[in-house]
């Protein structure tokens, strides 16, 4: 039979599903793929039934339904500080996946160059590569994972179209400071290159940092294209409900990408969505809090374990160090810890370019129970593993 695209030999399978799949077969405690273990608000759930009740089973505008992007225009534009126009400005997309993927395919052409920050949230490099680009790592150093501003310098010299940032970051759950988002739209201007942002934790930030829109800085605008969804915001990733924002021009481009990609987003999703869109500030502010109190759960069950970690400032996961354990191999730890003490990680060296194999990382989008459950299995790590 015919050989396979070989572009697909540069990259794996996603780990972090492989790991939900092992934590289901061993009855693990997931802890590895992001996805919370509780309701979306009560009020969302209801829109979608009544969106289903009052027809929306056929397709939507391709590019988004009317009154979504609408509603979304109205919310974006009030937190980036921006003057979105809901036909000129968005297309709605297939969760932030397909956001991702129809930004870097509007972006680039094949043989282009884009930076990638490593350790990256591992579709990073796997789209640059589908879309005919080579991924340019550099490297972000902990603790505070931030970049050597010449080293990122030298990236952009070797002729980059785009460079790809996740703010705030899944793995290390940092927050980039406006300083540092300062440096990267400098060098982004001068080097006439796109920043792709991955935004989807826009809105889970602990005190006392803040999350900046690099398209609000002066002059980004036209060369940013940011990329987020309603998946973690809103506690729905199972709805796949993304979106792109950028300039008129980028948009033309993407709405082409993005028809051929997938057609539409859900049409009943997106009517449902509406309700979501139009939440108020005490909503975001409740959802600051709720991840605040599963954070602090979850970390205090590390401290009494004694197991060293980053705290992280946005997002919600957290990288531990597992290096007193000996790990050479930490795919094959990750599944111990699955197997012997019932909760599942995921190997952190699926998210570096670097050859890192001592750390793992967790998530805290649980129900507190949920979290004291495996926080108590961790209590007695050293013991089951």
């Amino acid at each position: 039979m015919p050989k396979i695209a070989s572009r697909l030999d540069h990259f794996t399978e996603s780990v972090i599903r492989e790991m939900t799949r092992v934590a289901n077969a061993c009855g693990a405690l997931n802890l590895s793929q992001g996805f919370p273990d509780f309701d979306p608000p009560p009020e969302l759930v209801a829109a979608a039934h009544k969106a289903l009740d009052d027809g929306f089973h056929q397709y939507a505008v391709t590019w988004g339904a009317p009154r979504f992007r609408e509603a979304l225009a109205r919310k974006q534009s009030r937190w980036m500080g921006l003057d979105l126009d809901p036909d000129e400005n968005i297309v709605v997309t297939c969760g932030s996946t397909e956001a991702m993927m129809t930004a870097l395919m509007t972006a680039c052409n094949p043989g282009d160059r884009v930076i990638v920050f490593s350790p990256f949230y591992e579709n990073y490099g796997a789209d640059a590569i589908l879309t005919g680009a080579t991924p340019v790592y550099v490297h972000l150093r902990p603790p505070d994972f931030t970049f050597d501003p010449d080293e990122l310098r030298r990236a952009f010299e070797t002729g980059v179209k785009a460079l790809v940032l996740c703010n705030p970051s899944n793995p290390t759950g940092k927050v980039f400071t406006k300083d540092e988002l300062g440096v990267i739209a400098g060098l982004a201007r001068e080097f006439d290159a796109f920043v792709v942002t991955d935004e989807v934790y826009e809105h889970i930030v602990y005190e006392p940092w803040s999350h900046t829109y690099i398209a609000g800085l002066e002059g980004m605008f036209g060369r940013t294209i940011s990329c987020s969804s309603l998946s973690k915001t809103y506690g729905v990733t199972g709805w796949r409900l993304g979106y792109v924002i950028a300039s008129g021009e980028v948009i033309a481009g993407a709405k082409k990408v993005h028809d051929f990609l997938t057609v539409g987003a859900a049409a009943p999703l997106q009517e449902a969505a509406v309700t979501a869109l139009e939440f108020p500030q005490r909503y975001y502010d409740e959802l600051r809090a709720w991840y605040t109190k599963l954070r602090d759960i979850f970390l205090g069950y590390l401290d009494r374990a004694n197991l060293s970690y980053i705290a992280p400032q946005g997002a919600y996961y957290v990288l531990v160090d597992v290096s007193e354990f000996g790990v050479t191999d930490d795919v094959a730890f990750c599944r111990r810890l699955a197997e012997k003490a019932g909760v599942a990680a995921v190997p952190g060296s699926s998210f570096f370019h670097e050859p890192v194999n001592h750390l793992i990382r967790f998530h805290f989008a649980k129900r507190p129970e949920t979290l004291e459950a495996a926080g108590e299995r961790l209590l007695k790590i050293r013991e089951m593993i």
